[in-house]
C-alpha cells in the first residue's frame, strides 16, 4: 500500500517525523534531498527512533544511544543487536509517499 505523507518541504531535514499508518509505528527521516523510514521502536529497548538524533545515514536511539543505519535498518552499535523494519520512501512532484507491504 503506497501512502502519501506530506509535501517534502513539510518534513524536517535531519530529524525524525513519527507516523501510525496502518497500524504501523513508522519514523520517517529526511537528510537533505534523501528520505528514510524505519519502525519507530528501537530493537533494544522500544523508545521511539523518530525522537533520536540523525547523525550522517544513522538515527541514534535517544535512550540508550544504540545506532541503526537509515537506509538498511541495521543495529549498528550497542545495546542494540537487531535491525528495525525499513519501509519504501519516494518522492513523486514533490510528494513524499510511503509504501507499507504485507511483510513489514
Amino acid at each position: 500500500m503506497r501512502v502519501q505523507i506530506a509535501p517534502v518541504d513539510q518534513i524536517p531535514n535531519e530529524a525524525g517525523l513519527r507516523l501510525e499508518l496502518e497500524g504501523h509505528r513508522i519514523a520517517l527521516f529526511r537528510v537533505g534531498d534523501s528520505f528514510y523510514a524505519l519502525g519507530d521502536r528501537c530493537s533494544h529497548a522500544e523508545a521511539s527512533l523518530a525522537e533520536g538524533e540523525v547523525f550522517d545515514d544513522e538515527v541514534e536511539c535517544p535512550r540508550h544511544g544504540a545506532a541503526f543505519g537509515l537506509a538498511d535498518g541495521e543495529a549498528r552499535t550497542l545495546p542494540a543487536t537487531s535491525p528495525v523494519p525499513t519501509y519504501s520512501v519516494d518522492v513523486a512532484d514533490g510528494v513524499v509517499y510511503l509504501t507499507i507491504d504485507e511483510e513489514s
